[in-house]
Order: C-alpha cells, then sequence, then structure tokens
C-alpha cells in the first residue's frame, strides 16, 4: 500500500483561503474578517494570561527552572510564556498553570 504524498496545492500565507474554497468574493471577504477576528481574540486572551503568569515569576523571583518546577512544565515551557509564544499554548493548559498557582480564572462574557 502507498500513501499519496504528493503537495497539488498551497495556500499562501495572507490568502483568503475562503476564496479559495468557491466561496462568493462577499462572503468569502466576510468569513476571513471573522477568523481574523476570533484569531486575534484568542491571541490577546492567551497573551494575558501569559502576563499573569509572567508577573507571578518575576514576584516571586524565581528562575525559570523553580518555575518550570511549580507550574508542572519544562524550563523551555517557561521561557515561552515569558517570551510570549501564543502559538504555542491553549488557553486551557494557561489557565491550568495559573490554577496550580492559585490564580484561578474567572471568565465574563460581554
Amino acid at each position: 500500500m502507498t500513501i499519496d504524498t504528493q503537495i497539488r496545492h498551497v495556500t499562501k500565507p495572507g490568502a483568503n483561503l475562503f476564496l479559495e474554497l468557491g466561496f462568493s468574493p462577499e462572503e468569502a471577504a466576510r468569513l476571513h474578517a471573522a477568523s481574523q477576528k476570533q484569531i486575534n481574540d484568542t491571541r490577546v486572551l492567551k497573551e494575558q494570561l501569559m502576563t499573569e503568569l509572567t508577573s507571578w515569576i518575576e514576584q516571586h523571583h524565581l528562575k525559570q527552572s523553580e518555575a518550570a518546577e511549580i507550574l508542572i512544565v519544562s524550563r523551555p515551557r517557561v521561557s515561552d510564556i515569558v517570551n510570549k509564544k501564543t502559538t504555542k499554548f491553549t488557553i486551557d493548559t494557561l489557565v491550568q498553570m495559573l490554577s496550580r498557582i492559585g490564580k484561578p480564572v474567572t471568565l465574563t462574557v460581554g
């Protein structure tokens, strides 16, 4: 059995995927804008959670290795938090880390 691994089409970064999927230009523009907003909102939320974790690390004068032990993650993961590498974390993971240090997260909608 052979697996087909040939690449037939690659969407360029920044291109409107919805347009390439065959949506009308108006609908593709609407869907693209909505998806970009959602991506940005998620990024902002992750940055806020990472800022809380970073502040806690600084307030307690912890080395990244010490923080990693408390957060139950590797030292490079702590570095990723401090450097705001949002694509490397889910919101759920960041919330769990904050819970481990006694900072439960409250969600407010509206």
